[in-house]
């Protein structure tokens, strides 16, 4: 990470006595894009008001480059927000919006013209200038509101779930918008979404939070192949998970009995593992191998087809062990097309022990 240009120390922010932030500690880089996700309810909105000036923090300190910014009025910080409702004003057309700012600084009509064209332009809204607010396809409205923002040229924007109103097909669009610009701005972005899909699709680092507090940071890859506890591993991507008993260890294999049956997994250098410890055994969705054949592997499971998901060409499949537990497999629609599927039949999965993934329960 480059240097850091905010730092959250022993944050804590309570609403009538009730803790809605809990002593978050985390550095934000100069130039980073950062996503912060999780629930509802997780505190990640009220870590960005925070960072916004719009909530005072009950305790810890925020330091923007390196200047404690608690009692820092809004207006005072570099720190321009686009809303989920984008707040633009109704009664000033598009490049007025976009020109407010930069009125408030008392530039001059001349500067502002000319700046806020530039930026219309670098969102390809330029066409829209002199267009009421009211006229504005979804989309579009988004683009206003973020020239808006990057016209005062902050050195940190900051992002409250944007994209949530727009159509899927317009989200990707966007997705790819923000982060070009991202990178040509070298503007440190902080975005929270409620969406995995957009986090892990924009961010260089990713904060999962959980009530109130930061339950890891990661890049997308890590936290999405190397959850540290099991609410991530649940929250984060399809992941299959059995909590078990390791009952023996061969070399570098351990073995382990779950209620779906006993399967083994490789062990890492890292990690030590003995006899009689409790686990989370974890398997990724996408890392199963789906089969109508048993297969000769060591771990394999038979299990009925419940149902089926389809999003563009990835088919999540449910399925379900004598037992009860719930298997998900994530396979490509075209390679799921080779096999005559029916609800209700049974199915064998498989998987390698090089591609499980452990917690030890605390």
């Amino acid at each position: 990470m480059s240097h850091t240009l905010v730092t959250f120390k022993n944050v804590c922010k309570n609403f009538e006595k009730i803790p809605a932030v809990k002593d978050i500690n985390f550095d934000i880089g100069k130039g980073e894009f950062l996503a912060i996700m999780g629930p509802s309810g997780c505190g990640k909105t009220t870590t960005l008001r925070m960072l916004a000036g719009l909530e005072i923090p009950s305790s810890g300190e925020i330091r923007f480059n390196n200047r404690l910014m608690n009692n820092v009025k809004p207006h005072e910080r570099d720190t321009p927000l686009v809303w989920q409702s984008l707040a633009l004003f109704p009664f000033l057309n598009v490049q007025e919006n976009v020109e407010f700012g930069l009125k408030m600084r008392g530039l001059s009509p001349k500067i502002r013209n000319k700046k806020s064209l530039e930026w219309l332009e670098k969102l390809e809204v330029k066409e829209l200038a002199k267009r009421d607010i009211s006229t504005l396809s979804g989309g579009q409205k988004q683009r206003v509101a973020l020239a808006r923002s990057l016209v005062m040229e902050p050195e940190i924007l900051l992002l409250d779930e944007p994209l949530s109103a727009l159509d899927a097909h317009l989200v990707i669009r966007m997705q790819a918008v923000l982060t070009q610009l991202q990178k040509e701005l070298d503007i440190t972005f902080v975005y929270v979404t409620h969406s995995q899909s957009e986090a892990f699709a924009m961010a260089d680092r990713v904060i999962i939070m959980n009530v109130g507090e930061v339950s890891q940071i990661g890049t997308p890859k890590d936290i999405y192949r190397s959850p540290t506890n099991r609410f991530v591993a649940e929250f984060v991507g399809r992941n299959n998970i059995l909590s078990g008993k390791v009952y023996d260890i061969k070399s570098n294999i351990a073995y382990i009995k779950t209620n779906a049956g006993c399967f083994n997994f490789q062990l890492d250098k890292n990690k030590p593992i003995q006899k009689g410890d409790k686990i989370n055994y974890i398997i990724s969705a996408d890392l199963m191998n789906f089969s109508t054949v048993k297969p000769k592997k060591s771990n394999i499971i038979n299990c009925r087809l419940i149902s089926e998901e389809y999003v563009g060409s990835i088919v999540t499949l449910f399925l379900e062990s004598t037992d009860g537990t719930e298997f998900k497999i994530q396979i490509t629609e075209r390679e799921l097309s080779k096999f005559n599927i029916q609800n209700g039949n049974k199915y064998w999965l498989s998987w390698s022990e090089k591609n499980v993934h452990v917690l030890i329960e605390e």
